[in-house]
């Protein structure tokens, strides 16, 4: 676009802050342009206290605060001060009549509405903490940035000063216009996050109008490939996940990280590891030795599990620390990690090393944007229990082999639909994903099994589909590989033959009241 000069002599400013720091610099620069400040309540006291001259808003429109300061700057002589375009002869000549002076720069920043919801719970209490007056103020001067300079963020200050001294106590057009757009942001940011309170309080996660907002974590390399942008955003006040040592993320190596974490979150407390490669698990242990479950998961593909991610769903000791240092892995998550283990991983300067103990599985909604539209969802975080299932077969499972079941279950529905997973005891042996046919991913699974497993003497295998077999020959696969029991989601009109053939082969069968595509 580059510079359009048109500046604008800055002669008043107006400064209403929450956020008083780093104020001393720009006061300074005011003050040698001889540039004249009014302002209200606390910032007033602030910049009297710190030795400049100010005016308070109230001496400049005449008129006092009321409703215990909800109505300071809501009045048309800041506003008229603000939104007069200087070039329109009517404007000109009603400020004339009514005495009101321009207004050429506001600096303002709101009421901290998101901090306030982390420290408060009264509804009254965080109500009154939603600004009206500085959302106003900003949108006013941003609509009227070609004669106003509009401040709201102390991180513009600097830029703001080196603008001021280029242009000599004025600011250029393209400074204005560029203020303006990011004052549109924060106005719109900050409505966000009001409407998601009270929409979160209403719980009506479809509103007839949606709004999503997120800040800038940080820009990834590139995306899923080199010639694609990509960028993470956060819709809290910081990421819930805490990187310790190694190479940046990239945007695949989130994508994976949330899937991973999808899974070692939906385990047991303090128990279970994930491996995990383009977003599909390859390998899932729940050993309550932290060694074995990871060597368990590993075992399960370790060919697949080369160069993926390991999720640990408990604090990471530097036994474990010493044996995932063996294999070459990008991304290593843990709730945790004590001081030996941390010191030894970070010698691997390619190792990613997420703390994910902060991280808060139970987030409202999925959001999947393609082609100008917005597909939404809460989120498939079913927490299962026997009750959920109906054991369908003659054969009954005994209590154990059912919560051997749902584990299998449960790992499944964090696989790529369509899903397989075969598992032994509480760890996985075969995993079949992502394929349009379901026989196929049963091919995958047991394929995967022969390759890695070396089985001896009777095994107790069990399997999980994520959705309902259409036909026998899926059930049928599995059996004719040793799998002794199955358990699926309900509602194929074949559900009678399913049944037939699971009780002449002797296969435990149990369903799911539930299905769990994960497209």
């Amino acid at each position: 676009m580059g510079i359009r000069k048109n500046t604008v002599k800055i002669k008043t400013a107006l400064i209403s802050l929450s956020d008083k720091s780093n104020l001393k610099p720009l006061l300074n620069l005011l003050k040698k342009y001889k540039i004249n400040i009014i302002s209200s309540g606390g910032t007033f006291k602030q910049i009297k206290s710190m030795g400049f001259k100010c005016l308070e808003i109230s001496k400049f429109t005449n008129s006092k605060e009321v409703l215990n300061g909800r109505v300071k700057t809501l009045h048309p002589k800041i506003h008229s001060g603000i939104l007069n375009i200087r070039k329109n002869k009517e404007h000109q000549k009603q400020m004339k009549i009514n005495n009101y002076k321009n207004i050429d720069l506001v600096v303002v920043n709101f009421y901290p509405f998101e901090e306030v919801l982390k420290q408060k719970k009264n509804h009254k209490n965080i109500i009154e903490n939603i600004d009206i007056g500085g959302p106003t103020m900003v949108r006013a001067a941003a609509k009227n940035y070609n004669d106003v300079t509009v401040i709201c963020n102390p991180n513009q200050y600097s830029k703001l000063i080196d603008n001021l001294k280029v242009n000599n106590g004025s600011t250029n057009l393209s400074f204005r216009e560029k203020l303006a757009e990011d004052a549109f942001m924060e106005t719109a940011y900050y409505e966000s996050k009001i409407f998601n309170y009270f929409n979160k309080r209403s719980e009506n996660p479809l509103p007839n109008k949606n709004i999503f907002s997120g800040k800038l974590v940080e820009k990834t390399r590139y995306g899923e490939n080199p010639h694609q942008k990509a960028a993470v955003y956060t819709q809290n006040n910081n990421i819930d996940i805490v990187q310790l040592g190694g190479k940046q993320l990239s945007y695949n190596n989130y994508n994976d990280l949330y899937s991973a974490l999808n899974i070692s979150k939906s385990l047991p407390k303090d128990k279970g590891v994930a491996i995990i490669k383009h977003a599909n698990p390859c390998g899932v242990s729940i050993n309550s030795s932290k060694i074995k479950s990871f060597r368990e998961a590993l075992e399960s593909d370790p060919v697949s599990a080369y160069g993926g991610v390991v999720s640990c769903n408990f604090k990471l000791n530097i036994g474990l620390a010493k044996e995932i240092s063996k294999i070459f892995f990008e991304v290593l998550i843990a709730n945790g990690f004590d001081k030996k283990s941390i010191k030894l991983l970070k010698k691997k300067k390619n190792l990613r090393i997420i703390d994910s103990s902060k991280v808060d599985k139970n987030f409202r909604v999925n959001f999947l944007s393609k082609f100008n539209s917005i597909l939404v969802q809460d989120q498939d975080n079913l927490v299962f229990s026997k009750k959920d299932f109906k054991i369908v077969s003659k054969l009954k499972p005994s209590s154990e082999t059912l919560n051997k079941l749902i584990f299998a279950f449960n790992v499944c529905r964090n696989v790529k639909s369509n899903a397989i997973v075969i598992t032994k005891e509480y760890k996985t042996i075969g995993i079949g994903s992502g394929q349009p046919s379901r026989i196929d991913s049963c091919n995958i699974a047991i394929n995967k099994m022969n390759k890695f497993q070396k089985f001896k003497g009777e095994n107790k295998l069990l399997a999980a589909s994520d959705a309902f077999f259409p036909f026998v020959d899926g059930i049928e696969k599995l059996v004719q590989a040793g799998i002794s029991a199955v358990i699926q989601p309900s509602g194929s009109k074949n559900d009678k033959e399913i049944i037939k053939f699971a009780n002449q082969t002797g296969t435990i069968l149990v369903f799911s009241k539930t299905r769990h595509f994960n497209h």
